[in-house]
């Protein structure tokens, strides 16, 4: 079983400046990423994909296997993920001369994640046999009971009401968060499908304290505390 480990890190960020290479607890934040996927000990290559020449000198210095330039229409605030990991993975293949069976991108804006949660969600695609796996963590809010939609006539609905009301979130159907930490694939699932979400998906389940993405100064404050605070235990 071949594997492919991709981390896509665009240069430009509204929320965060240069957060990919900015230091988080003493090293680039895309280091950590790098470091959990060679502590892995899961993958035949580890690529970084980026627009940004500065990111991509911080992942050949930090271990990386192989370097993608991203093509400008892959990196703008509005382009997907998806085909800037298809054309990581196409890249990496071509460069090669091999196709791998299981491609898994951490998203390295989600450091808190530990190598165990990276081998389990791997584990959960490959023991059973299906097309993709996603990661999360249990929802604090809940569409059932406490999640709410404002109509365009000014009134407030629960997002999705049931039969019979629900008096408690406990009692209400389990939801959970993306929390866009680790996908894992097929490698024949991420190019033939246009989603995440297929008829067989699976979830790994992560706790809130290791699924937060940085997207925000504070989110970034937030993260680099239970950093420190984890290098210290």
């Amino acid at each position: 079983m071949s594997r492919i480990c991709t981390i896509c890190a665009r240069g430009g960020s509204k929320g965060v400046n240069n957060k990919n290479i900015r230091e988080l607890a003493g090293k680039p934040l895309i280091t950590i990423s790098l470091e959990q996927a060679r502590s892995s000990s899961l993958f035949d290559l580890i690529a970084v994909s980026s627009d940004s020449a500065e990111i991509l000198d911080v992942a050949r210095s930090h271990g990386a296997d192989l370097l993608i330039d991203r093509p400008p229409v892959l990196a703008s605030d509005t382009a997907a993920k998806l085909p800037a990991i298809r054309h990581c993975v196409g890249e990496a293949e071509q460069f090669f001369g091999k196709r791998f069976d299981v491609v898994v991108d951490l998203d390295a804006t989600s450091p808190l994640r530990l190598v165990e949660d990276i081998q389990g969600a791997v584990d959960l695609l490959e023991s059973n046999n299906v097309s993709n796996v996603i990661t999360a963590a249990p929802a604090r809010r809940s569409p059932y009971f406490n999640l709410v939609e404002l109509s365009e006539d000014g009134v407030v609905r629960l997002s999705k009401p049931l039969e019979k009301s629900i008096i408690r979130r406990q009692d209400s159907p389990q939801c959970f968060d993306m929390n866009a930490s680790i996908y894992v694939w097929k490698r024949s699932s991420l190019f033939d499908y246009p989603t995440v979400f297929n008829a067989d998906t699976r979830l790994f389940v992560m706790p809130e304290e290791r699924s937060i993405d940085i997207d925000t100064e504070l989110d970034f404050k937030i993260v680099e505390l239970m950093m420190r605070k984890r290098v210290t235990k």
